[in-house]
């Protein structure tokens, strides 16, 4: 099969980012919406939880259907039902309707982001890291530009003007996805009928080597997601950093995963994703014990954003190639096995603010020890991997 042109890449990307659009671009809101929602900032904060719980949700019923019924139609609607969502939090008159908007935002937004593995999976086939490398590559412009464009629209408005440029972006890329989007359906044996929707999950979960692949992918993705629901206070609070340079190291990270997903692209026809994964292991592991030390010891601010770089581009590319291998193994299901990652992957991010929370804000110690314990969970699942995979020989 031809590889896909870079226009259809990058709106396979610009579908994904909504996502991390709808988390970061109204971060820098966050105290305004507390202030003028009369609440306190931390039912605000709850606010990114509750998205991630929803998404994880929304993926689990999404991602059967997108086998089911075809992936282009969730898509598009996906983005309508995102774009209509969107505009409806910008008049949220109270905290509970915000959160209640941003639970059905990101439900809904989730059908379109979960077909998108399914595609790429059938566009690249056996270079399914490559396509997911290239897709994540543009996708980090997101994580990028986000804060930086939420903390612009606050100087033209207030915090429903981001809401409503979210919704014109989702609506935008929808009417594109009308034009350009392909349909691609997964040619299905004569004899193999389409699963009923729970044994779809059954197949997934109960396939023994793509068990460990799923674990390591949900493990990078908790270390993820601390830094996500940390790196304010990490930067802002305990550093004592401006908006402007706060903004300068959060790039400089998602530069770390651009660079990554890059490297990864070219080097995994190369070496394999099985390699790739292994020493995006090593390596995160290595950093992870440097920023552990790091926040023991008191170290300056440089020194702290040097280790979380490194760790973070190891844990993208150890997610990249887990999901590329777990895609590979079911071509017939591949909506299904992307619900069931993003599910997990979702579901332990919802989790890292509590956990972070219950480590108190005195310190960064239990912040660099969570990460350090995702990148340790992925060694003990790297080590199940290779104990089923020698079994089975």
């Amino acid at each position: 099969m031809a590889q896909p042109r870079l226009a259809l890449i990058a709106l396979l990307a610009a579908v994904v980012a909504v996502t991390p659009l709808a988390i970061d671009m109204y971060l820098p809101a966050m105290p305004q919406i507390t202030e003028q929602l009369t609440t306190t900032p931390g039912l605000v904060q709850q606010s990114l939880s509750i998205f991630l719980a929803f998404y994880a949700l929304g993926m689990l019923l999404f991602g059967p259907l997108a086998d089911m019924i075809g992936r282009r139609k969730l898509a598009i609607g996906g983005l309508s039902a995102f774009a209509l969502v969107s505009l409806l939090l910008s008049f949220a008159p109270t905290i509970e309707w915000f959160l209640a908007g941003r639970a059905a935002q990101a439900f809904v937004g989730s059908a379109a982001t979960v077909v998108i593995p399914g595609l790429i999976r059938a566009l690249y086939q056996e270079n399914t890291a490559k396509g997911m490398s290239y897709v994540s590559m543009m996708m980090m412009l997101a994580p990028l530009l986000a804060p930086a464009i939420g903390s612009l629209l606050l100087l033209w408005g207030q915090w429903p003007l981001i809401f409503v440029v979210l919704a014109a972006y989702a609506l935008a890329i929808g009417l594109l996805c009308m034009r350009f989007l392909p349909e691609v359906r997964i040619p299905r044996p004569a004899d193999s009928p389409a699963p009923a929707f729970f044994s779809s999950y059954r197949l997934v979960l109960n396939n023994r080597l793509a068990q460990p692949l799923i674990a390591i992918s949900m493990f990078a993705s908790f270390s993820f997601f601390c830094f996500l629901t940390a790196v304010p206070f990490v930067y802002i609070e305990h550093f004592g950093v401006d908006a402007q340079l706060f903004s300068l190291l959060f790039g400089f990270n998602v530069c770390a995963l651009i660079i990554a997903n890059f490297s990864n692209s070219k080097l995994v026809t190369r070496f394999g994703s099985e390699r790739l994964l292994h020493w995006a292991f090593l390596s995160g592991l290595l950093f992870a014990s440097i920023l552990v030390a790091v926040s023991i010891f008191a170290g300056p601010l440089w020194l702290t954003a040097l280790a979380i770089a490194p760790l973070m581009a190891s844990l993208s590319v150890c997610a990249t190639n887990a999901d590329a291998l777990i895609l590979i193994r079911f071509p017939h299901h591949s909506g299904t096995a992307t619900a069931v990652i993003g599910t997990l992957r979702f579901g332990a991010g919802a989790i890292a603010g509590p956990l972070l929370a219950m480590g108190g804000h005195d310190s960064i110690v239990p912040f660099a020890v969570l990460m350090f314990s995702g990148v340790f969970a992925i060694s003990v699942c790297q080590a199940w991997r290779r104990w089923r995979v020698a079994a089975q020989n």
